[in-house]
């Protein structure tokens, strides 16, 4: 059993790296179409409780104090000088890109949970939610604070 997971593991570690690509070619797709208008809005887990339940400010330490900083250099905010509407449509599209990413992986999982065990499916999952689901999870909880400081700025 525990080889299974550490082989599921490993398996979608790797298939991960590969959904991130897939990810990056679906959302390129997608953005040329009218669903990308409404999948901009997309909000899983509106509260911040959940949120914090589930580690979201950690996730977000991780990735400001790691190498994953380094991986997206469209987001970047510039102090006073930011284009907050064009850091919000970048973050919507790695948002996208790691939804994408995320169901690939799923998919393949679910096929895997089938095809050689469930353990070895669900020990696949894992990566998948540290690499791609939490990633779209950490833009959405950005781009809610984006909305409220351009509401704000829309105010004065």
């Amino acid at each position: 059993m525990a080889k299974h997971l550490l082989s599921g593991f490993a398996y979608g570690l790797s298939l991960c790296m590969i959904s991130w690509v897939v990810g990056i070619l679906g959302g390129a797709l997608l953005q040329k179409t009218s669903y990308f208008e409404k999948l901009s809005h997309l909000n899983f887990i509106p509260s911040k409780a959940v949120n914090s339940v589930l580690g979201i400010e950690q996730f977000k330490w991780i990735v400001k104090n790691s190498f994953f900083r380094f991986l997206n250099q469209s987001i970047r905010m510039e102090g006073k000088r930011t284009d907050w509407v064009s850091v919000r449509h970048q973050m919507t599209i790695a948002e996208i890109n790691h939804l994408i990413g995320f169901l690939f992986v799923a998919a393949a999982a679910w096929y895997q949970s089938f095809n050689v065990s469930l353990v070895f499916g669900l020990g696949m999952i894992i990566p998948n939610v540290m690499l791609n689901a939490y990633p779209s999870l950490l833009q959405q909880e950005n781009k809610r604070r984006i909305d409220q400081h351009l509401s704000r700025q829309q105010l004065h």
